[in-house]
Parts: C-alpha cells; sequence; structure tokens
C-alpha cells in the first residue's frame, strides 16, 4: 500500500504482533501524535490486519491525517482463524520472513524522501530493532510490561551463569526448589524473589531450550541495540527498579498508565487497534455456571473493573490487566502462567500489596479462601485500602504535571526529536 510522503517528524511503530502489545503500542502512538505532533505509520503483520478488517470493518484501519497503517506479510500459512498464532513459529517468522519486508517498506517508502532524517522506530521486537540499525533507522524500544519483569528478565543469563538454570532436573519443578531458591542480589527488586517469581522461560532442564534462547537474545538487544527504552509503567510504582536501569540501559522513561494519559489527552482509552481472542469454553463449564455467572467472548475490561459492583480481579497478570485493575482500585487474586506474569505478580502480592497469590494449580479450596480473603476482613481492607491509594497515585501520575506526563514530554524532546533531526 502506497504511503504518503513524510513531511515532518514521522515515527514507525512495530510492536509484537500479539494484542498485549499492541494494544499499549497504538495508545503510545495516538498520544505522540495527538500531542506533539509527530505523523506515523504504525505496521500490522498481515494476520492481525485481517483479523482487524474482519472484527471491526474496514473503518479500523483507515486511519487520519498524519497517521497511517500499513502491513507486511509474517510468513505463516494464511488463516482466518480468530485466535492467537503459534508463539515460537511467530517469534521465528519475525526474523526469517518479516524482517525483509519491513526493510522494504522503510527503504522503498520512506528513508529515500527528502524527510528521510525525521523518521524514527518504536518497536519491541528485537528482529526489528536490529534491523532498523542495520539500515541506519533510529530506534527506541517500547517494553509493554512491568520494568520489574524487564529486570527480572535482564537477570537470565546472570541466572545461567550462576549455574541455576537451566534446572538440573524436572523434579525441581515440583519439590518446592523454585520456592526455597531466594534470588536476594537482583537491584531494583525486592530481596524476597524467588526462583519462581522469574519468567516462566527459566523453567527448563534443556540448556537449549528455544524460550530460554529466544530471552537471551531479545535481552541483549534490548539493552544495547535501541537509544532509549519507554516502560509502561509509572515511576511511583516502580522508582528503585527505574532506578536501577538507568544505571545499565540507555534513557529509560516510565509512561503510564496509558488509558488515563489518553483519556487525558482527549483521545479516549481506545484499544481499536486490537480484537478478542476468545476461545470456546467446554459445555460441561457453561452448563455447571448457568445462572450463576455470566460467559462471553468479549467485554470492555475496563468499564467492568470501574464498576462498583466488582471487589476483586481474578487475573493472570498480564500488566495491561494488571494496570487497569490499578486504575479502577479493584484488589487481585494473581495467578501468573507464562512470561512476565509471574514477577507481576510477585510485586503486585508483595510490594504494591494489591493482590493474593494463587498456587499454580490452585483447588477450589484454595481459590474459595483467597476470595474471603480479598472480599472480607482484616486483610480485604488492607488490599481495598492500598488499591485506592494506586489508583489515587496512578491518576496524579498521567495528568498535566504528573510523572508520567512530564516523562511523555522528556521523551518527545529530549530523545525522539534529537534522534529523528541528528539521522543521516
Amino acid at each position: 500500500m502506497a504511503m504518503a510522503t513524510p513531511a515532518k517528524p514521522h515515527l514507525v511503530f512495530f510492536p509484537f504482533p500479539a494484542q498485549g502489545h499492541v494494544t499499549p503500542a497504538f495508545q503510545l502512538a495516538t498520544l505522540l501524535h495527538q500531542c506533539h505532533g509527530f505523523d506515523v505509520t504504525f505496521v500490522h503483520t498481515e494476520h492481525n490486519r485481517r483479523r482487524l478488517l474482519r472484527a471491526r470493518g474496514p473503518d479500523a484501519l483507515a486511519g487520519s491525517p498524519g497517521f497511517r497503517f500499513a502491513a507486511v506479510p509474517d510468513g505463516l500459512p494464511a488463516s482466518d482463524v480468530d485466535a492467537a498464532q503459534d508463539m515460537p513459529a511467530l517469534h521465528f517468522s519475525l526474523s526469517a520472513a518479516v524482517v525483509p519486508h519491513f526493510k522494504k517498506l522503510v527503504l522503498s517508502q520512506l528513508l529515500p524522501s527528502p524527510a528521510a532524517s525525521c523518521c524514527c522506530l518504536i518497536s519491541d521486537v528485537d528482529h526489528i530493532l536490529r534491523a532498523a540499525a542495520d539500515i541506519g533507522l533510529p530506534c527506541v524500544n517500547f517494553w509493554t510490561t512491568s520494568a520489574s519483569s524487564f529486570m527480572a528478565f535482564q537477570q537470565c543469563q546472570q541466572l545461567v551463569a550462576k549455574g541455576l538454570v537451566p534446572l538440573k532436573d524436572a523434579e525441581q519443578l515440583r519439590n518446592g526448589y523454585l520456592d526455597s531458591t531466594v534470588i536476594d542480589w537482583v537491584p531494583g527488586l525486592p530481596a524476597s524473589m524467588r526462583l519462581r517469581d522469574f519468567p516462566s522461560f527459566i523453567r527448563t532442564t534443556d540448556a537449549d531450550d528455544a524460550g530460554l534462547a529466544i530471552t537471551l537474545r531479545t535481552m541483549e538487544c534490548h539493552r544495547t541495540v535501541p537509544s532509549a527504552v519507554i516502560f509502561h509503567t509509572l515511576e511511583e510504582m516502580e522508582s528503585h527498579v527505574m532506578s536501577a536501569l538507568s544505571a545499565i540501559m540507555p534513557p529509560v522513561y516510565a509512561i503510564g498508565p496509558l488509558p488515563l494519559l489518553l483519556s487525558g489527552a482527549g483521545g479516549g482509552a481506545t484499544s481499536s487497534s486490537c480484537s478478542s481472542t476468545a476461545e470456546p469454553l467446554p459445555p460441561e463449564f457453561l452448563a455447571e455456571t448457568e445462572g450463576t455467572g455470566c460467559v462471553t467472548s468479549w467485554c470492555p475490561q475496563e468499564a467492568v473493573l470501574r464498576h462498583e459492583a466488582v471487589g476483586a480481579f481474578l487475573t493472570h497478570c498480564g500488566w495491561n490487566s494488571m494496570l487497569e485493575s490499578v486504575c479502577a482500585g479493584v484488589p487481585m487474586l494473581c495467578w501468573p502462567f507464562v512470561g512476565d506474569q509471574q514477577p507481576n505478580s510477585r510485586l503486585a502480592c508483595t510490594e504494591w500489596r494489591v493482590g493474593v497469590e494463587l498456587g499454580e494449580d490452585p483447588s477450589r479450596e484454595e481459590v474459595e479462601t483467597a476470595i474471603r480473603q480479598v472480599m472480607g476482613g482484616e486483610r480485604g481492607e488492607e488490599l481495598r485500602r492500598s488499591a485506592a491509594e494506586w489508583k489515587e497515585k496512578a491518576a496524579r501520575a498521567a495528568r498535566p504535571g504528573g510523572s508520567s506526563w512530564v516523562n511523555l514530554e522528556k521523551l518527545a524532546n529530549e530523545v525522539l526529536a534529537p534522534l529523528m533531526t541528528h539521522n543521516h
């Protein structure tokens, strides 16, 4: 698809093609476009482009003056199945198939123009960040989960060097080793961190495990390639780890929660960049819950969390959902599964004190006990009080003059504008 020649500072966004990455990237792109006048090209994969058009109609990608969409093939078999793609295959295709198309898009439609010096990439895909560096395009990393999870991911190489990863045998997954092994030496993270609280990719006995290899490669890129790193968080929530990261990283900026910033800028907390990925539920589950609950393929989660009837939120601790719960002042039942969810859960339960931790395979009785803790009694009062305090802190951070708003201004003026001015 043809794109107009950029006539002013131009940002190219290429988020990892999964909903939890695309949504905050779209929100950040909208903020920088609306509040700082940057032109934006937002790049989807063809798979996500088809899903968006099917879910929301042709207007979903119509764009607006100065904000346009583009798409590149992802190299995977074409599919209209409205579900998440296979992650290992997607990671491989980003290198093997997507990078050449991305380079062609940039070189043929952006860099040849007289305004080529006004382009900058914002991405969280290591292959795309490296590709930008290869062709002389300045780049900034947008890490879409917590700064604490980023620091935890950064320690994977140290965990390998110390002989803690890979695990010696599969029994260490079950015998309490992950709980009893305390990792108290990570700058900015609490001294109570357990091996269990680090990203799930460390839970392998294979030194050549693909997930571990991807983690090590990706974190090395994020540490060395971009000119700056943006974290979707607020300084008040992660001040210790942000300070620690500033000592080992390019300039770092805490900008969040993005839905609040976008709402304050008059853009609304939009998520029009994504579509639902609901999986069918077993008929027996639907039968057992009939009359006692509501099962739906999709719901406006932010609006649900803000409803006065909601007393707690059972979550796998994906960062976008956790921030939405914080913004609504709702305590959490934390049930982490994969990726960054483990460190997010630990911080929510021990540092921010807005959550109760569930085991990996909780019984009905364990879940009931946790719900009763959150919903009533002294523990429940403490959680609700803490959640209300964080709600107010998040709101203050996102107001004009607040820490996240100030950091957005700094990012635009200290990083993005100078990068594009001095390019080429």
